[in-house]
């Protein structure tokens, strides 16, 4: 069965990235976090938010060096929800929705191909699916860094009854939890 998972990384105190949407607080540890190919080969297709796509996108440079997008996602698609227009990656699969998770669903199960969904970002996307009962699983990668401010992990009240603990592992520096939601 398909499961919806938000996969990502976070501070201590429970930011994505940032007030300027950066994640060089994430780059500044010298250390690995979980196998990403593993995590990987069991998605199919990746969904996003515009701000994370268009980070991504900045970051890696990947309009003037799309050779790098398979590098990091393979041929699996990804479904950004916008209500802009944005560029594409010569040769990468990326769709674009407008709208309610809801409505987009199908389609991203279909893509999905019996795989998982990995939700990459934002915080407030991963909310949209928790909102509709529709987020499976959370795997969080805790980096030893805090910020004052920034974006949030999951700006959404998600509370013990509904959390449980899958596993916990260190990967060097990083404390890496896995929790299922319960509906």
């Amino acid at each position: 069965m398909t499961s919806v998972v938000y996969s990502t990384a976070t501070t201590l105190t429970g930011q994505l990235a940032d007030e300027r949407h950066s994640l060089s607080w994430l780059f500044a540890v010298d250390s690995e976090g979980p196998d990403r190919a593993a995590f990987l080969s069991g998605i199919g297709v990746l969904v996003s938010g515009s701000s994370t796509y268009e980070w991504v996108l900045r970051e890696e440079d990947l309009l003037a060096h799309p050779e790098k997008w398979p590098e990091y996602y393979g041929d699996r698609p990804m479904v950004v929800f916008t209500t802009r227009d944005l560029p594409v990656p010569e040769g990468a699969d990326v769709r674009f929705v407008r709208g309610a998770v809801t409505d987009a669903l199908p389609a991203i199960r279909a893509a999905a191909g019996g795989r998982d969904v990995w939700v990459i970002g934002g915080g407030d996307l991963a909310g949209q699916f928790d909102d509709v009962g529709e987020l499976d699983r959370l795997e969080l990668t805790y980096a030893p860094a805090t910020l004052a401010g920034g974006m949030p992990l999951l700006p959404r009240q998600i509370g013990p009854d509904r959390l449980v603990l899958r596993d916990v592992r260190r990967y060097g520096q990083f404390a890496h939890l896995s929790y299922d939601l319960r509906r």
